[in-house]
């Protein structure tokens, strides 16, 4: 089990977000015609993964500007969203001003305010890989009542553009990677799920479109993917993993394995 919460590592990241907040959809590549199109399959596969509907009680965590809380919000589920970053959240409640079933708070996803078993669903879409892997996703499970799921959607480290602005340290400014974020590979995190107790888990790489396709291509560029997405070998260098597990019924805390 990982250790305490490393507090000069969070000073690190709240101190990076609140540099880019004014520009952050962009710098994370959002805003484009491509990017749009990704961040709406990507809030997809996490709102089919976790089962959100009316009937659940959901924790979405470093929500950012709430590009995935907004469409999470349309399900008519119950949400709760965690973000250390306080000049995101500013953003994020201006864009969910209209929502009184979301809730908004600034915290630690590794430590968090929440009694064990307080959500039916917890995701996220790139967070994990800023956090301590194995802690989050002990703390995750913690907070998901027994039966409950989690989905994330990380950086696939087995994509070489992404290995590359990950282990290039002179380029990762440049594509606005944060000093203590590192992406990690299918393999890890499925093991980190079956570590933290979680069953019925996936981790799946997906997604070839990337975020500077320019708009009259995006469409078919999207249909390749999906196409390449189901090619053995092909797909492990795709740009995304969506990971997904389960907390079996009757367990409270986590157990390694």
């Amino acid at each position: 089990m990982s250790g305490k919460p490393n507090p000069e590592r969070l000073s690190r990241e709240i101190e990076f977000h609140k540099g880019i907040a004014s520009d952050a959809e962009h710098i994370w590549n959002w805003s484009s015609p491509a990017g749009q199109g990704r961040a709406r399959r990507r809030a997809a596969l996490l709102i089919e993964a976790t089962g959100l509907g009316p009937d659940k009680r959901a924790l979405e965590l470093g929500c950012g500007t709430g590009i995935f809380l907004e469409r999470a919000a349309a399900t008519g589920a119950r949400l709760v969203a965690i973000d250390l970053s306080q000049p995101l959240l500013t953003q994020a409640r201006e864009r969910m001003s209209g929502s009184p079933r979301v809730r908004l708070v600034c915290g630690n996803a590794e430590a968090m305010p929440y009694a064990d078993g307080t959500f039916d669903a917890v995701y996220g879409s790139s967070v994990l890989h800023h956090l301590d892997l194995e802690r989050a996703l002990r703390e995750v499970f913690r907070v998901l009542r027994p039966g409950g799921r989690a989905a994330f959607a990380e950086p696939n480290f087995l994509n070489p553009q992404i290995a590359f602005t990950f282990l290039c340290g002179p380029v990762r400014p440049w594509f606005g990677l944060s000093p203590d974020e590192m992406a990690f590979t299918r393999f890890r995190a499925k093991r980190a799920l079956r570590q933290a107790g979680y069953v019925e888990t996936s981790v799946r790489p997906f997604d070839f479109l990337h975020p500077l396709t320019p708009a009259a291509l995006v469409a078919g560029v999207a249909q390749g993917s999906a196409l390449l997405e189901r090619l053995p070998l092909v797909r492990e260098i795709a740009g995304s993993l969506l990971l997904a597990g389960r907390k079996p019924s009757g367990r409270s805390v986590g157990v390694a394995t």
